[in-house]
């Protein structure tokens, strides 16, 4: 992917909540750190899968990307500019070019708007992409290019099925015609057989549209199907980034390890080959992150250094991607999707 044009840089991306105490006259007393620290490109035409546990980050992270949350410190870059300082007619404009599709289909679509509506609404607001006479078009092409009927214009959301729902939002983030579309948890709340639908369409309308995808999930097997490379999320921080063959393959940071451990094998002869790595304790509070590596409190690997030392994420020797782990050495597992 690194001989395609980035359209998208991230760098050393801090995004911390206050907490404070008191009603009258409030006092911060410290900061959820929900983003401290990301940094990657996203190439045109590429998909980078985001996975980690909830409460990671991932969803916070999103929301910055999209300027829906303005981050503490560091700069998200759309093709050379940063949408984290833009204002008014710039953001309004920079906005075009990176759009969303939500988790749940059955709440992101406003149930007093028909699909029409809810399909135009970016035109009632960038008027300069489709003059308003041309809107009733635009938007039964966009219906039908995501496999909908363009008949059901006038239809309401209640009258679709999860499936034909999240179809709708896909062809609202795709009204404004942007280069990146980030996808937070697309398929979590759908049955299985509807998430290879709704996988297999985002497949072809970026092959199509030349998209790029920020892809957020839980599901690792769904990430690899249709990721080119992967970041893995702990506790606001990114502690492995590389391709999906190298994240999948031969992880190695231990976390990433414990996490492909826990994915399902459909073969029992590769579940009894695989050990699983099972994690002690809770994730840390993002308010009060251990010092040192964020995982050690959790981590086999642990040793006096991991307290001291934060480990940066770097390509690791032996690895041949980065991780973010003082003693990281791949690990071979069973193929789990």
């Amino acid at each position: 992917m690194t001989d395609k044009e980035r359209i998208l840089e991230v760098r050393d991306l801090v995004k911390h909540f206050p907490l404070t105490q008191g009603i009258v006259v409030k006092r911060q007393i410290g900061a959820i750190k929900a983003v401290d620290g990301v940094s990657f490109d996203l190439h045109k035409g590429e998909t980078l899968g985001i996975v980690g546990e909830s409460g990671c980050g991932k969803s916070t992270l999103a929301k910055v990307l999209m300027a829906l949350e303005r981050p503490t410190s560091g700069s998200v870059r759309i093709s050379g500019r940063d949408i984290a300082k833009a204002k008014g007619a710039e953001l309004k404009h920079m906005r075009r070019n990176i759009q969303m599709v939500m988790q749940d289909p059955y709440t992101s679509l406003n149930p007093r708007m028909t699909v029409g509506d809810i399909v135009g609404e970016p035109y009632e607001i960038h008027t300069e992409v489709a003059p308003r006479g041309d809107r009733r078009r635009r938007v039964q092409e966009l219906l039908e290019v995501v496999g909908l009927n363009p008949d059901h214009i006038n239809r309401y959301p209640h009258q679709f099925s999860g499936g034909q729902r999240q179809r709708i939002g896909i062809a609202r983030g795709l009204a404004l015609q942007p280069e990146i579309i980030v996808c937070d948890e697309p398929v979590s709340a759908l049955d299985v057989s509807i998430q290879a639908q709704v996988i297999n369409l985002l497949e072809r309308l970026q092959d199509e549209f030349n998209l790029a995808y920020i892809f957020i999930a839980h599901d690792l097997s769904v990430v690899r199907h249709i990721s080119d490379r992967v970041g893995v999320m702990y506790l606001g921080k990114f502690v492995e980034l590389g391709k999906d063959v190298e994240i999948y393959d031969r992880p190695a940071h231990p976390y990433t390890q414990a996490l492909l451990s826990a994915v399902p094998v459909p073969d029992p002869e590769g579940r009894e080959q695989r050990e699983r790595i099972i994690l002690q304790g809770d994730p840390p509070s993002p308010a009060n992150p251990p010092s040192g590596c964020r995982f050690r409190t959790r981590c086999w690997k642990a040793q006096e250094i991991c307290a001291q030392e934060e480990p940066l994420l770097q390509i690791r020797t032996g690895t041949g991607h980065e991780s973010a782990c003082h003693f990281a050495e791949t690990h071979d597992v069973v193929h789990v999707g």
